[in-house]
């Protein structure tokens, strides 16, 4: 491992032992063994501290980021390399299968489509041919090997029903058997005293509500009976660009239903924005127009006197996946009933055998190295000299990319109950760019584990900092979500944005560049540049949150106001 990665030395002989530790101690938060007093920080940690290292993080990510793993696609070779690794880890640490009957392996049944989709909008006489992948992606979630569509085409702005909010984008407008069009995002409500600026007091504010993810607008559109629902794509809301959406549409995968998913409308679709625009433009109506209509309240549906023509034809499939759940069982036989559970997703996007050169998705930033940060908290923890009163879950959760399948299946079908999940801490991606002085929290202001947080941050000076883009909905964007939906407290964070000895643009340049370059690509690899100082302090900061919660009379909650609360307050209640 080249030097640069490294951020403490190993103890070297037991006489020296005590002295690391209380460098460690220093390190675990400032980085700095000389700028910091060890008693400002829990000394029960200071195994825990040790145990994580730049050289395990760097080996575990590069591990995992092999070409031998193929992507680490769900249902492949990769796959089955990748959890026997995982597993193998995991027991090398002394830790127990984490499900109920000891096992390592939660079996997930997925079904997988691969699409062969024909499509053109019809607009009078006029054909509008598509071009897929490059105009547009489509997948269904019904298990069909043929969807045929041929249905009219209906604006729905925003496509969001939020009575909370006083907002209806559809009116009673019936929209059964129609395809709808919808614009991504929260409604960008125009402020009324600016016009060239939003209205922060709508929703949320600049903070993206479930509304605005693709999947909360897919889910309406088929609760109301649409055919299909269309989402323009633009990049700049999005965060990303349109081609990193393929992986959903190229391979989509769904957790096998009763109902075949039925429930589901007969395609789910991305467009991008020029094609958007061309559309409806051959259909008398203007982008910006429309857009600009959908901003305000009094919104109504616009039929746009155009057909969508679908045929998708399906190679489907059932298939096995797995999530890895290993555990560290609470030292308090009153309290080893109640979990605090970390998790990472440790598939990526697999292998395009249609691309020329690279053709594997390494997935080595995503999230190869937060697996990496998972794999190093259990060897923190097992390092502990004493285990915390509270039982310690490690889930690897799978299909991430697929549209969080592992961790929504997780938490449908929880190897422990959810009333006795005291928190969810979630790792997607680690600091590969070297030490910050602040720790960004996803959702800052959600939870009291956000205050838990604080406080291991205090001692050695680091704060927390809001998502720099909280318009862009990162929050539902991984795999605590699924906790959170079901009422568990979750914690997400990311790197922060304060970079010791850089530039205040530094954070948000390597951002920037790795979203542009690297994001779903093939290119998502490691880095001769990276500098894990900064993912060990962090990793150590997680290790002390969750030890904190494991070890602390008061639960972690909700905060008034965040739309998971009622249904923790409620499920506690029983």
């Amino acid at each position: 491992m080249p030097s640069r990665f490294r951020t403490i030395r190993r103890v070297g002989t037991p006489r020296r032992a005590r002295l690391a530790i209380a460098a460690l101690l220093c390190a675990a938060c400032s980085g700095d063994p000389s700028s910091e007093s060890p008693g400002n920080l829990d000394a029960r940690l200071a195994p825990g501290y040790a145990a994580i290292t730049a050289d395990d993080l760097m080996a575990h990510t590069r591990a995992l980021a092999d070409d031998s793993l193929e992507g680490r696609a769900p249902a492949s070779a990769g796959e089955d390399k990748t959890v026997r690794y995982l597993e193998a880890q995991f027991r090398a640490m002394g830790l127990v299968g984490g499900m109920p009957d000891g096992a390592f392996v939660q079996h997930v049944t997925l079904v997988r489509a691969v699409p062969h989709p024909e499509a053109s909008f019809h607009i009078g006489s006029r054909v509008l041919p598509l071009s897929h992948p490059a105009d547009y992606l489509i997948r269904s979630r019904r298990e069909q090997p043929l969807i045929a569509v041929d249905a009219d085409l209906l604006f729905v702005g925003y496509g969001v029903d939020a009575p909370e909010y006083g907002w209806d984008d559809y009116k009673n407008v019936d929209v059964k058997g129609k395809v709808l069009v919808m614009l991504i995002n929260d409604p960008a409500v125009a402020d009324p005293r600016d016009s060239t600026k939003l209205d922060s007091t709508m929703f949320k504010g600049s903070a993206m509500t479930y509304y605005g993810r693709w999947t909360y607008k897919y889910e309406i559109a088929a609760a109301k009976g649409a055919a299909g629902a269309i989402i323009i794509h633009e990049t700049g809301p999005a965060g990303y660009p349109f081609s990193a959406l393929d992986n959903l549409a190229r391979e989509a995968f769904d957790i096998k239903s009763a109902d075949g998913g039925a429930r589901h409308s007969q395609i789910e679709a991305w467009l991008t924005q020029p094609k958007a625009e061309e559309l409806l433009q051959a259909a008398g109506k203007d982008f910006a127009v429309l857009k600009a209509a959908a901003r305000r309240k009094d919104f109504v549906p616009v039929p746009l006197g155009a057909k969508a023509r679908v045929r998708l034809q399906q190679d489907l499939a059932t298939v096995q996946s797995r999530n890895v759940v290993a555990l560290l069982p609470g030292a308090d036989a009153a309290r080893r009933d109640e979990y605090v559970v970390y998790s990472a997703h440790w598939d990526h996007m697999g292998r395009d055998t249609t691309l020329a050169g690279d053709q594997i998705f390494n997935g080595a930033l995503d999230n190869a190295s937060g697996v990496a940060q998972l794999l190093a908290l259990a060897k923190g923890f097992t390092a502990l000299s004493a285990r915390p009163p509270r039982s310690i879950m490690f889930a690897a959760v799978t299909a991430e990319e697929k549209g969080l399948l592992g961790a929504k299946y997780f938490a449908a079908n929880p190897p422990v109950p959810l009333t006795k999940m005291l928190a969810n801490i979630n790792m997607d991606g680690n600091n590969q760019w070297g030490r910050t002085s602040d720790v960004t929290v996803i959702g800052l202001g959600n939870s009291t584990l956000d205050d838990v947080l604080a406080d291991v941050l205090r001692p050695a000076g680091r704060t927390r900092s809001p998502d720099a883009e909280p318009e862009k909905g990162f929050f539902y964007r991984s795999d605590h979500f699924e906790f959170a939906k079901q009422g568990v407290p979750a914690l997400f964070t990311d790197a922060g944005t304060q970079y010791i000895g850089k530039d205040a643009a530094f954070g948000q340049q390597q951002r920037d560049e790795y979203t542009t370059r690297d994001y779903h690509r093939p290119s998502d690899e490691i880095k001769p540049n990276w500098d894990l100082s900064g993912a060990v302090e962090d990793t150590r900061v997680l290790l002390a949150v969750g030890y904190r919660v494991a070890t602390d009379a008061t639960w972690p909650t909700w905060k008034p106001g965040t739309e998971f609360k009622a249904k923790r307050d409620s499920m506690l209640a029983r």
